[in-house]
This record gives C-alpha cells, structure tokens and sequence, in this order.
C-alpha cells in the first residue's frame, strides 16, 4: 500500500507565524482567527491548521483587510525594574511595550526578563531573528550582572562552569567572573548561551546563594552603554550586521560550552567475532549515547 505523498512546505511559511509578524495578532490569536474562518489566502476560506502561504505569491485577507508584512524593526530597552515582558496583564502592571514609542509594528521581546531583573531587552518584529537568538542550537550569549548575598567561594565560577542540575536538566554557564566580594554581599559577571526562564537565578539558588539584583547587560554583540533606564533606541545598520554574523557563526559544543565536562568512561565492549577491530576501537572511543528505555504503549484495541 502506497502512502499518499505530502506536499513540499519548502520555502513557505506558516500561516498564523506570518500574522503575527504583519502585526495582526499572537501566535496564538493568529491561530484561533484561522479556525473561526475569519482568514481568506487567494480569496479562498482557510479554517484548517497547519497551513502554509507563500510570501511572494499569496495574497492573505484577515476580517476583510489584506495583511501586508510590515518593515522589519530592531529596537533595545533598558527594562527598569518591575516592568514585565508580556503584552497582555491582567494586574495592570507597567509593561514593556509601554515604554516603547508609537508603532504599528507588532513587536517581539527577545528573550524576556522577570519583573524583578532590570537590563538589556531586545525587541523587533522580525521572528526569524527571534527564533535564532532564543533557540539553544545557536548558542547566543548572554551576559548578566548578579548581585548576591554574602560572601562567594573561590570555586563558585568552577562550579558554575561545571554546570547546575535544575528540575528541567543540567544548566551551565561559559564564562564567570567575581567582580567584587565581601561580607555581605559579592558581585558576579556570568554568562550563559542557553535560554531557560530565570536560569541565573535558579543556577545560584541551588548554590545557596540569593541574587538581590540582577541585570543583563549583553546580548551578543548588543550592550547597554550609553542607554538611560527606561529609555529605547532603534539599533543602528552596524548593531544588525554584527547579530546577523554572530548568528552565522558555528555554535560553541552544546555539550561543553564553558569547560570540559568530565565523560563518563565507556564500558569496554565485546568484540564480535566478524566484526574489524578497527570498528570496535572506533566505538569504544566514541561517547556513549545515552541510554534510554523507551516507555511502554499500552496496546490499541479496535473494536
């Protein structure tokens, strides 16, 4: 029996991702505004997910209104603190769009911070970019500027560096400074490519240390200098080339992004009687996969 075969998505784009970067609505909202019925691509009613269009050829209608994508914007925020990183807040609170001037874009923080942590916020339209910076495969550093309580070991940027167990896997950082210590209180440079929700607090809390303050001060090749809390700037054809070509660039090992991480040794294999020698040594050298045993799927019963 022959499988039918399914159509190429190549080169296309999802269409709830590309109402979202015309600035129509969220992801989300996007797709809820498809399945009402509510989005017409080449005067046809698109109610089903997933769905695809072409940005050159397609022409998408949403309530009556053709979406056009909108010029690409690239912004920066030093988020003060008790401002928070969403669009929607129920309590009121001040958000970050709101210290941004009057747009039509539709704007996506890049790597969001708590209410508590102050610092560098990306924001742009641009989903590609977004997608490439938070995702883990591309490696994009971070670098933060913690505060905390009492004063730190000497071994605490090794133990950084060798990585934290957290409830979701193991965290590391790549590279940690002590800027300042005392008694009551020490100063830490530490940076991290990995994109997990309060990863810097979570990493020194399991450490038993308890951050007062933290602020991210870089974001690749981005920085803070020069730019007042509160206050945002458009980042210059020079700040966007220099992104675009740190995310070109081959990411550091995911496995061992500050130090080497001590591998746990192989065990020594039994050599098959037609295997080549060569093969066994091979895969003697080679790091173990991980070993994994696959749930059990309760068994379907048709009736």
């Amino acid at each position: 029996m022959t499988r039918p075969v399914k159509p190429s998505t190549a080169g296309l784009t999802r269409l709830q991702r590309f109402l979202s970067d015309a600035g129509v609505a969220s992801r989300r909202r996007a797709e809820e505004l498809i399945e009402a019925g509510r989005v017409l691509v080449n005067d046809r009613v698109v109610d089903q997910l997933p769905a695809f269009v072409d940005l050159r050829r397609d022409r998408v209608v949403c309530d009556g209104a053709l979406v056009r994508l909108q010029a690409p914007e690239y912004l920066i925020l030093h988020k003060p603190k008790g401002v928070v990183c969403t669009n929607r807040d129920p309590s009121g609170r001040l958000r970050a769009v709101d210290l941004l001037p009057p747009m039509k874009a539709r704007l996506h923080i890049v790597g969001r911070l708590d209410a508590e942590s102050t610092g560098l916020l990306l924001m742009t339209n641009d989903g590609e970019l977004t997608e490439r910076i938070t995702h883990p495969r591309y490696g994009v550093r971070k670098v933060y500027r913690a505060e905390v309580r009492g004063s730190v070991p000497d071994d605490l940027p090794a133990q950084l560096l060798a990585g934290v167990q957290l409830a979701e896997g193991r965290a590391v950082a790549t590279e940690v400074e002590i800027v300042h210590r005392s008694r009551d209180a020490s100063v830490l440079r530490i940076s991290v490519r990995e994109s997990r929700n309060r990863q810097v607090r979570r990493m020194l809390a399991r450490l038993g240390f308890k951050v007062r303050t933290l602020k991210r001060i870089e974001i690749g090749p981005l920085s803070l200098k020069g730019l007042p809390v509160g206050a945002c700037r458009r980042l210059t054809a020079q700040e966007i080339a220099a992104l675009r070509a740190e995310l070109a660039r081959p990411a550091p090992d995911a496995a061992m992004p500050g130090v080497a991480r001590p591998r746990r040794a192989a065990r020594p294999r039994r050599a098959s009687a037609t295997a080549p020698a060569t093969n066994i040594a091979s895969r003697a050298a080679a790091p173990r996969a991980r070993e994994t045993s696959p749930a059990r799927r309760p068994r379907r019963v048709i009736s």
